[in-house]
């Protein structure tokens, strides 16, 4: 299912450039919860008035 973007949605060819900070690995873009989920990380990236915030220290763990 498509969702239109939210306002606060980052643009979406910026999202393929992003990577991890902490492990370069992809990340997940959550609607829901308008993060950027790095599952290798376990950490959750949030999003503030649609800019990433790719501070580790700013991130979110994941519940295992």
């Amino acid at each position: 299912m498509n969702h239109p973007p939210s306002p606060t949605a980052p643009d979406p060819r910026l999202l393929e450039m992003l990577v991890c900070p902490l492990t370069r690995g992809p990340l997940i873009y959550d609607r829901d919860h308008n993060e950027l989920i790095s599952p290798k990380a376990g950490l959750a990236y949030p999003i503030r008035n649609g800019i990433p915030v790719m501070l580790v220290e700013d991130a979110r763990p994941l519940a295992p």
